[in-house]
């Protein structure tokens, strides 16, 4: 059984800031693949990209990922890690993927450092294209998804604990 819980979406959807209060609810560790980049790199995301580019963060964050070796874990992923299908079979394969999902206004509204932010994106994408894109990834390997417009950070991890509990009554039988 998939004991783990992994986060996906948009910079600025709250993964890593929702993962910390789910793990904690829930009695579980937290891992937040961006950090564990930052430390084994010894490295800001930023910094990587600008001294290789958007594709090499893609695959050390690919790297990374698929070292993870845990269990009853909330894992917060980059939003770019969704352009690996090998790392997103590996998640899926360890855990219960849940899309964090926020509209394009809400989320210009919270990321004020798009350039600096260590965002894995093309030198001429915009942001509203790479929202764009993403957001087919995004609603490619979830298989649960949330939507955060209008819900506190304490709502959403309510909503998921809720339907984490029926699904698990479920199994049950």
């Amino acid at each position: 059984m998939k004991s783990n819980l992994t986060l996906i979406g948009m910079p600025g959807a709250g993964k890593s800031t929702i993962g910390i209060i789910l793990a904690k609810v829930l009695s579980f560790g937290f891992i937040d693949t961006d950090i564990l980049i930052q430390i084994n790199r010894q490295k800001s995301l930023q910094q990587i990209i600008d001294e290789s580019d958007h594709l090499n963060l893609r695959k050390i964050e690919e790297e990374e990922i698929l070292k993870i070796n845990v269990e009853n874990h909330v894992i917060a992923t980059g939003g770019s890690a969704v352009y690996s299908d090998k790392a997103m079979n590996y998640l899926k394969a360890i855990s219960t993927i849940i899309f964090l999902k926020v509209g394009y206004g809400e989320i210009t509204k919270r990321i004020h450092n798009f350039n600096t932010r260590g965002i894995a994106r093309s030198k001429d994408q915009t942001f509203r294209d790479l929202y764009n894109e993403r957001q087919v990834l995004y609603n490619r390997y979830a298989e649960l998804t949330i939507d955060c417009n209008t819900l506190d950070q304490e709502e959403i991890v309510e909503g998921i604990s809720k339907i984490l509990c029926k699904r698990a009554a479920i199994k049950r039988g």
